[in-house]
């Protein structure tokens, strides 16, 4: 079931983005850190957190505004747990950020990823989703580790 975050939800939110290995020590206490101020208050119509519970948290999605823009927005984190992956969870949880994008106006979904080979399975998850490449920044992590950005015009038929 896709729900908004509730407060016990933060150890369960800490240990799947460590269990998919694509987070580093220093990126997981900024996720904790980001977390305990959603919840401690400070949530608005700016930006939001939805969990796929299933007896569990599964997944994970974290979505905000793009500032200073016309309707943008950028979907800032997603994850499933990797023993729930190709289960279509993750298009489940992407087409429910979209949907409530649409619903509160969102005009375009923005997202960025590393371009880096360990991060294949998740541009081609995007590619998959409908959205496309559109800028990429060199050595932007780090030397060799591009940040790619992808893009999707939201709309209410899509």
């Amino acid at each position: 079931m896709i729900r908004p975050i509730a407060p016990d939800d933060t150890t369960a939110l800490i240990a799947l983005a460590d269990a998919t290995g694509l987070f580093e020590s220093n990126q997981l206490e900024e996720l904790s850190a980001m977390l305990s101020d959603y919840l401690g208050g400070n949530s608005d119509r700016d930006r939001f957190w939805i969990v796929d519970d299933d007896n569990g948290l599964v997944g994970v999605a974290y979505c905000e505004t793009e500032r200073m823009t016309d309707r943008t927005w950028n979907l800032q984190l997603i994850a499933i747990r990797p023993d729930r992956q190709r289960q279509g969870r993750g298009t489940a949880l992407l087409r429910y950020v979209e949907q409530t994008l649409v619903e509160r106006g969102g005009r375009m979904l923005l997202v960025e990823t590393s371009g880096t080979s360990e991060f294949e399975h998740t541009r081609a998850f995007y590619r998959k989703c409908g959205y496309d490449e559109e800028a990429r920044i060199r050595d932007f992590y780090t030397e060799g580790a591009d940040k790619i950005v992808y893009r999707k015009a939201l709309s209410a038929q899509g």
